[in-house]
Parts: C-alpha cells; sequence; structure tokens
C-alpha cells in the first residue's frame, strides 16, 4: 500500500505550472517567461499601495531620484527584480503621492455603509471650509480604470457622515498610465448611487432574513 507524501503545507495554493491550468502545455519559453513575471502583478499592486500610504501618512513626497525605495519595497516583499519596472512604476506613484500630500488627503480610509457595501479609499480629504470631497485612486495595471469605484466611495462618503451631496463640490482623480484624469460629477449622479447602495443593500439583507 502507497503511503501519499505529506504536502499539507501546500493546501490552498496554486502551482504555477498546475494541471488545471494546463494551457501551459502549448507556451514557448518567450511565453512562459511572461507569465511567471505577470503572477507577480496583484502583488506589486498591493505592495506599492502601501508604499503610497506610507508615504502619505508620513507626509514625504517622492522625486524621481527616489527609485531605489521602489526596488527595496518590492525586494523585502520577495517580488523579483525583473518582473516590475520602478521607473513606470514611479512616474505613475509621485504624481498621486505627491497630489495627495498637497490636498491633506489621509490614506488607506474605510468608507462603511453596512456589512453589505463598504470599501477602502486611496486618498481622501474633505475640505470643511470650502465644502470640497476629493477622493483619489491609484491604479499599477494598464486596463483603464472606471470612476465607478471613486463614484462608490463617495457614496458612501455621504451615506456613512449624513453630508448633502448637493452642498459639496466632489473631486475624483484616478492616476494611471502616467495620466491623471479627473471628474467633477454632478451631485445627482453621486445621489444616484446612493440611493442604489439603500436599496440593494436591502434586497441583500431580505435574502439573508428569508434563508
Amino acid at each position: 500500500m502507497i503511503i501519499w507524501n505529506n504536502h499539507e503545507k501546500l493546501k490552498g495554493t496554486h502551482a504555477f505550472l498546475s494541471a488545471s491550468g494546463y494551457h501551459w502545455l502549448n507556451w514557448d519559453n518567450e511565453t512562459l517567461i511572461k507569465r511567471f513575471y505577470s503572477q507577480y502583478a496583484a502583488e506589486i499592486g498591493t505592495c506599492i499601495h502601501q508604499l503610497a500610504s506610507d508615504c502619505i501618512k508620513s507626509r514625504m513626497k517622492l522625486h524621481s531620484r527616489d527609485k531605489h525605495l521602489i526596488e527595496y519595497f518590492l525586494y523585502k516583499n520577495f517580488i523579483p527584480y525583473d518582473a516590475f519596472d520602478a521607473d513606470d512604476i514611479l512616474e505613475n506613484l509621485i504624481p498621486f503621492v505627491n497630489d495627495s500630500i498637497g490636498f491633506r488627503m489621509s490614506s488607506e480610509v474605510i468608507l462603511y455603509y453596512n456589512d453589505f457595501c463598504f470599501g477602502t479609499t486611496d486618498a481622501i480629504s474633505v475640505d470643511e471650509k470650502n465644502n470640497i470631497l476629493r477622493i483619489s485612486d491609484y491604479k499599477n495595471g494598464k486596463t483603464q480604470a472606471s470612476f465607478n469605484q471613486p463614484m462608490i466611495y463617495a457614496a458612501l462618503f455621504f451615506l456613512e457622515y449624513k453630508q448633502d451631496p448637493y452642498k459639496y463640490t466632489t473631486e475624483l482623480r484616478i492616476y494611471q498610465n502616467h495620466e491623471t484624469l479627473k471628474l467633477i460629477p454632478e451631485p445627482g449622479e453621486i445621489k444616484e448611487i446612493m440611493d442604489l447602495i439603500v436599496t440593494k443593500s436591502n434586497l441583500v439583507k431580505s435574502i439573508i432574513e428569508r434563508s
């Protein structure tokens, strides 16, 4: 009778060359190398968000000479050097961090309506003197992000803190692909999302109650 080797520590993990992801059988060497490094994309994003948060909280602005910070931060998180381009990351990160510090924004703030709808902003601030809500989103991926995510954050802010979106100017920014995209939505657009959050949350609650 065979005594199976104990691989308990591998439970819940997935191999790069897995049986279920068998398409690698047809990869050439160039494709395999590209796919190997691309598997770190999510980890790189998590690490860079943490670095950005640390910089914003400590009010430490970034400069073009700070490439070593990215290299060190990713290295200590076991990201292979060839899996990222520090110069490319820095070009996007500098305006996000420096603008966030300039606007005196807070980093990694959780906005909560209920257990079914909440989220963590990359950077947020409220200028109470001029009634301006600012929400900034940093994206390290290449696929162009939608403003839906920061719009939901804005709606969550107004719901949680019981503020009227019609009394505020809301400024949303997305930092991605070396661009800073800016949107000032109409208050009615935010109110519409607020209403959707309320109605859809109530629906989820009723589903749970019926279960």
